[in-house]
């Protein structure tokens, strides 16, 4: 049975929406739950026929998103610190945390290590795009200076995770520039598009619009960008919607009409809500890391425990490695 640590106290909003997520994702399908935090805040909180699948790590401390990535490595009581252990001891198969993602970032790579021939981990997002599916964008975070040959090694894992996790038999890959043309981006994009131009899946340079239009799987960018794209994308998503819903009521004939595009209206909802997605993974580490919203509802908590499963349950780490061994001078 797939055994996945879930960092219980780690969210904006404390226990209540992650463990409220996590016994639905145990009413849909047979895991093992590991709950690491305070078990008196959090046992009242779950049915008592549930607890059977769920096993308790106590842990008294928190890292708040005041406090700086590093510290979480002194702070061998919280919960982050102890739920990364946890893989490292290989005692479970997948954490799930909607805490501190810096922390989080920080304590995989040097407590849970790196998969072989990968120098930097990424954060992988799914973005909704205008064909019905996501685009899959990496880095969203992890790495804000990047060199060339990183770039390549995000493209490999990009792949990989399309073909595997999103069963996607011949993801198409672009590097995010300025331009299409390969003569367009600075020197590390640049570098990064002769690298990457080695993958039959790479189609070339894309821009920021082709995020959003299903012409591509897999956008490459280092995480500077890449986290500036995430959040100006959940902000226009969010204003769009403020923006509606401020012209619907100055109307009662677009009140009317929303009522019949009610459907619609839920459809776009689902495709941009984030809650939806559940968490981004951290590709590159040697284990299974799922990085979740810090407002993260018990809808995405959940969805976040799926990916995890899928996760732990496909070769992907596996495939990494033999991907980039073949690259290797």
């Amino acid at each position: 049975m797939i055994r996945i640590a879930i960092d219980a106290m780690g969210g904006d909003f404390g226990p209540e929406p992650i463990i409220a997520g996590v016994v639905e994702a145990l009413k849909d399908t047979n895991f093992s739950a590991v709950l690491v935090g305070d078990s008196n805040a959090i046992k009242p909180l779950i049915p008592t026929h549930l607890l059977k699948n769920i096993t308790f790590v106590e842990a008294n401390e928190v890292v708040s998103m005041s406090d700086g990535a590093t510290d979480a490595l002194k702070r061998k009581d919280s919960t982050i610190y102890k739920s990364i252990e946890l893989l490292r001891n290989k005692e479970v198969d997948a954490v799930v945390s909607a805490g501190h993602s810096g922390a989080t970032m920080s304590l995989a790579t040097l407590r849970v290590g790196r998969l072989k021939n990968v120098a930097r981990p990424a954060i992988a997002t799914l973005m909704p795009n205008s064909k019905d599916a996501t685009t899959l964008v990496l880095d969203v975070g992890a790495n804000v200076d990047c060199k060339s040959e990183h770039l390549f090694q995000f493209a490999v894992m990009g792949e990989v995770y399309s073909k595997q996790i999103l069963n996607r038999e011949t993801p198409r890959v672009g590097l995010l520039s300025n331009g299409e043309e390969a003569s367009k981006g600075n020197e590390v994009s640049k570098e990064a598009f002769s690298l990457i131009s080695r993958l039959d899946s790479f189609v070339g340079n894309v821009e920021g619009n082709q995020v959003f239009d299903g012409s591509v799987d897999v956008v490459v960018c280092d995480g500077f960008i890449g986290n500036i794209l995430l959040k100006t994308s959940e902000g226009v998503a969010d204003a769009i919607g403020k923006i509606i819903k401020k012209q619907i009521t100055k109307s009662p004939l677009a009140i009317a009409g929303s009522v019949l595009m009610k459907k619609v209206f839920k459809k776009l909802k689902k495709q941009v809500s984030y809650d939806e997605y559940g968490g981004a993974p951290l590709i590159g580490v040697n284990g299974c890391v799922i990085i979740s919203h810090g407002k993260s509802n018990a809808k995405a908590i959940k969805n976040a425990v799926f990916q995890a499963i899928n996760f732990a349950n496909s070769d992907i780490n596996k495939t990494i490695e033999e991907e980039l061994s073949n690259f290797v001078r």
